[in-house]
């Protein structure tokens, strides 16, 4: 399972997200979801494997 984790300005964890199956259903919801992310005060997200707690990769929530 994966589940994207909330960062702040600082790079500190905010919350997380639903866990997800794989990576495309993880992207999906991201795709839907990064408005309102970016409305809370979330700058970036990392997609995270739960079994061993690995950031699969980083990204930021810039506009445009």
């Amino acid at each position: 399972m994966i589940r994207w984790r909330y960062l702040d300005a600082t790079g500190a964890q905010t919350g997380a997200s639903d866990e997800f199956h794989d990576s495309d259903e993880a992207e999906s919801w991201l795709t839907a979801s990064w408005a309102e992310l970016r409305e809370r005060g979330i700058q970036s997200v990392e997609l995270v494997d739960d079994n061993d707690g690995s950031v699969l990769y980083r990204m930021e929530l810039a506009e445009g």
